[in-house]
């Protein structure tokens, strides 16, 4: 049985929800969400929103600190079009009740953090619970349009693209399975919207929910679809070190505020890496922690927030506080024990302004699209934003892309699980998922080489060959669809590194420590080939 829509999207974060409210205006949208309204990682984002809204500050500047972070790899006009659209962004969020904080003494005016690489204070939050309130507002209007069908607990398995009418094809919608009844369900839409975020569960130490196995991004690539720039993989720096905390995400707000990144012995060090200290990128902050722990051979650095005064650290950051009293530390009184874990993928589905892929009636946006924004390394906080600018441009353009795509040219195959049984082996699923993190981690995490790589391609091609048989044997469980998703972007990541001849960004490697002159996107297609593009002009999909 099949189930048609206008617009379906597939991820129920902040992007994919931003585009149902604006499509929903047009006809019907059908959001398929891999978990509840609390799972995605949009939900988890703690620091907030970066946009230009103080006369202190500038489109400009707020342009030039984020092409900094980028290493010369972010496409300037894309980063304008994001970042003029900041404004309008809030506006539409608050519009929606989403509560920003204001200043104490004047509540006209916005209580505005600071995050690394920022010459200005431009981030709006609220409270520590930023990606909760903005989600919980979003959510409640979704639910209130009545042109929107919410389902949740869908996980999409592969894209439907049919080749008949077009030389590339057309992408018509998904194969999708219920993770509660373990059926198969066929979902179809004028235009298909992939939003499904990140793939930081391809490393064992991540900062992302469970659900962020890379689903949309490995769908897009066996679908034909143009993968841009998978290398550059964000490693946050500062994710709390403690048994129980699964890599519980301190936010990059608390330097902001004065935090400093103290080693064991309480010594600064950051200062001996970049003169912006606790307040450089993410790519150096994570990269110099690494380095000093590798050198000395300790578990961990500390983050001491305890110049502060108690009362405020308290109220600023009362989530965080709370889950650090959990696990028995106290911000106010001792500094807290971090590590890098890998937390964003600034690579992913090559899209254009508009969230087009290079797969006609694929749409990519959020976290899994490379538009060009991010570079080789994202400033902290514009990936809210770029997610609700982004959303918004991409139904804006689904609108006109519905009224005029070719028509299908008969139903899709409905989907057909041939001999596949129960598996009762499920123990090779977990092995080979524990084993691809884990040399992720080693060979191609922080610091790359050579040797680790082609080390991690070896280990990677046979896994692959081990998660084919295995998909096509046994019937589809949520853990297997994951498995073949990681190894997939797995594999991307280790191509697009082993491509990259210089260290730029996200991407280090000792056998070429030295940045290249040349600024060029790395470009991975269908067949496995790797090429590199000039980031200027910006990519330009003409479906028709």
């Amino acid at each position: 049985m099949s189930h048609e829509t206008d617009f379906l999207v597939i991820g129920g974060g902040l992007a994919g929800l931003t585009f149902a409210m604006h499509a929903a205006r047009h006809g019907s949208v059908t959001v398929l969400a891999k978990g509840r309204s609390t799972s995605s990682a949009s939900d988890k984002a703690q620091g907030g929103i970066a946009s230009v809204v103080s006369e202190h500050d500038s489109f400009e500047d707020h342009e030039r600190d984020t092409l900094r972070a980028g290493a010369g790899l972010c496409h300037e006009d894309i980063v304008r079009l994001c970042i003029q659209g900041g404004p309008e962004s809030i506006a539409e969020l608050e519009s929606l009740g989403v509560p920003f904080s204001r200043m104490q003494d004047d509540q006209q005016a916005y209580d505005l953090g600071k995050e690394g690489g920022h010459s200005h204070r431009r981030i709006l939050h609220a409270g520590d619970f930023t990606g909760h309130e903005i989600m919980q507002a979003l959510h409640k209007a979704v639910r209130a349009q009545p042109g929107i069908r919410l389902l949740e607990d869908r996980l999409a398995v592969n894209l439907i693209v049919e080749r008949a009418d077009h030389p590339v094809g057309v992408c018509r919608g998904a194969y999708v399975l219920d993770q509660n009844s373990g059926q198969i369900e066929t979902h179809l839409g004028s235009c298909t919207v992939l939003a499904t975020g990140g793939a930081g569960k391809v490393y064992v130490y991540t900062s992302n929910p469970d659900m962020a196995s890379g689903d949309g991004m490995a769908m897009a690539y066996r679908a034909g679809a143009e993968m841009c720039n998978m290398e550059f993989v964000q490693f946050h720096p500062t994710c709390l070190y403690h048994p129980r905390a699964k890599s519980f995400l301190l936010s990059e707000a608390m330097r902001g505020e004065g935090g400093k990144l103290r080693l064991a012995d309480g010594s600064e060090f950051l200062e001996d890496y970049d003169e912006r200290g606790s307040l450089a990128t993410r790519d150096i902050v994570a990269r110099a922690i690494d380095f000093e722990l590798k050198k000395r051979g300790d578990d961990c650095v500390l983050l001491d927030m305890t110049a502060l005064e108690a009362d405020y650290l308290v109220k600023r950051f009362a989530n965080i506080h709370r889950r650090c009293l959990e696990y028995g530390l106290d911000m106010t009184a001792e500094p807290l024990p971090v590590v890098p874990a890998a937390h964003y993928f600034c690579g992913g589905v090559r899209a254009d302004a508009r969230g087009r892929s290079s797969v006609p009636g694929l749409y990519a946006i959020g976290e899994l699209a490379n538009t060009g924004l991010h570079g080789a390394n994202r400033l902290a906080s514009n990936s809210l934003l770029e997610a609700v600018v982004f959303g918004r441009l991409a139904a804006k353009d689904a609108v006109e892309w519905a009224a005029r795509a070719p028509a299908p040219a008969g139903e899709p195959p409905s989907w057909d699980p041939g001999d596949a049984t129960d598996s009762d082996e499920m123990v090779v699923v977990s092995q080979n998922w524990d084993e691809i993190r884990r040399f992720m981690w080693s060979y191609v995490g922080i610091v790359r080489s050579d040797k680790r790589l082609e080390r991690a391609l070896r280990r990677m091609q046979i896994l692959q060959e081990e998660i084919r048989e295995y998909y096509w044997n046994f019937l589809l469980t949520s853990d297997l669809v994951e498995l073949r998703n990681i190894a997939v972007v797995a594999e991307l990541v280790i191509r697009s590194a082993q491509h990259r001849t210089e260290s730029r960004g996200l991407h280090y490697t000792l056998d070429h420590p030295e940045a290249d002159d040349r600024l060029l996107d790395t470009i991975i297609q269908r067949d496995g080939g790797v090429r590199s593009a000039p980031i200027h002009p910006s990519v330009h999909y003409d479906w028709i």
